[in-house]
């Protein structure tokens, strides 16, 4: 007869715990996982790696790191990851155990770097690799903030004109006894629309939202989305900039630090950030594991451009694609710097004239009744 299963509290060998459901953890501060920034782990990186450079022990480095780290989240981490060492594990297996902070990429080159001994320059590529990839996505948001900041300003101003100034001239109009321009018919039936059933806009862009984002969350939503980010009219170029960018430092970075190049390939395409991107890495990845290169895949994805083929092409021929990928990352960062420099060259005329179209429309549908009755009077 076989023995009763234990009941006891979960993880301890009692019973397992339920997968799913409602965790208090994420709604409790402090529960849940760490909140920490690339720019600290960039800093102990670079610490980590100083230390290590000057003959400490790990274990030491990192009671130091801990003790001068300012965030609590991330000292907890450190502390962690420094018990474990403590108890026989090594560095990439304990840092792995914290996905939200060492993401695979991380983990991957500090294995590398254990196997091959150079602990310090691994950990030197990778404060400069997070630097640069923090630099790079921080141009990009300043550039997307201003037309955001612009629009969205403008969108307020022309609510309220709409809702307390229109309505007064609309009490103007009524003591003309005349029939309204068409065009100012529907300015005033616009701003009506919009004091009486504003909740209707509401509730419409709550559900749009809400189908967007779920969308979003399926497979194919999401490769549909980032597809369409690549064909958006210079927004796609930019974002096609950046992925190559981001491709050519993060694989150069990987491959430099001597991480196998089909290994590489995966983290590559699981950190792309774009599932049109991460189709097209996988494919050369298929194309290297069956011996062959990886130009023409990446060609035939439509992502890349051709001086960044050619400059694969030559880095495979040669045996140096690390420094060819570490060449191209350099010129396609400066390309995207001066691609948000044009952005917000393009954009500024652009958002002159909406402003200019948008409030000139409703000033010159309101004063188009009051030409009507000079004209008349005279």
């Amino acid at each position: 007869m076989a023995a009763p299963k234990p009941k006891g509290p979960p993880g301890k060998g009692g019973q397992k715990p339920k997968e799913g459901g409602f965790d208090i953890k994420k709604y409790i501060p402090g529960m849940g996982p760490p909140k920490v920034e690339v720019g600290e782990v960039a800093i102990f990186s670079r610490q980590f790696s100083t230390m290590i450079n000057a003959g400490l022990p790990v274990l030491q480095c990192l009671a130091i790191i801990a003790d001068q780290s300012s965030n609590p989240g991330f000292k907890k981490v450190i502390t962690s990851i420094k018990d474990d060492i403590g108890s026989g594990g090594n560095l990439s297996d304990s840092m792995a155990k914290h996905p939200g902070v060492f993401d695979e990429l991380y983990t991957n080159m500090i294995r590398s770097g254990e196997l091959g001994g150079v602990l310090d320059t691994i950990l030197e590529r990778l404060s400069i690799y997070m630097e640069k990839a923090e630099a790079l996505k921080r141009k990009i948001k300043s550039a997307m903030m201003y037309p955001v900041i612009v629009v969205s300003v403008a969108g307020l101003v022309i609510v309220f004109l709409m809702v307390k100034v229109i309505p007064t001239f609309e009490d103007v109009f009524k003591s003309f006894g005349k029939e309204l321009p068409p065009l100012t018919k529907a300015i005033v039936g616009l701003s009506r629309f919009l004091q009486h059933s504003w909740y209707i806009l509401a509730v419409v862009g709550v559900i749009i939202y809400m189908g967007v984002k779920a969308f979003a969350k399926t497979e194919k939503g999401t490769y549909v989305l980032d597809k369409l980010l690549l064909k958006i009219p210079v927004f796609g170029d930019l974002a096609k900039k950046a992925a190559v960018a981001k491709f050519s430092r993060t694989l150069g970075t990987l491959l430099k630090s001597g991480v196998p190049i089909l290994e590489a390939l995966e983290t590559v395409a699981k950190t792309s950030g774009n599932k049109v991107v991460e189709e097209v890495i996988n494919g050369a990845r298929a194309s290297i594991r069956e011996g062959q290169g990886m130009t023409e895949p990446l060609k035939k994805g439509g992502v890349f451009p051709p001086m960044m083929l050619q400059m694969v092409s030559v880095g495979e021929e040669t045996g140096k694609i690390d420094e060819m990928l570490m060449r191209a990352a350099d010129f396609y960062e400066e390309e995207v710097d001066t691609a948000v420099e044009g952005l917000s060259s393009i954009l500024e005329p652009l958002i002159i004239v909406f402003l200019g179209g948008s409030i000139g429309t409703i000033v010159v549908a309101m004063f188009m009744p009051m030409f009507a009755l000079g004209d008349a009077v005279n």
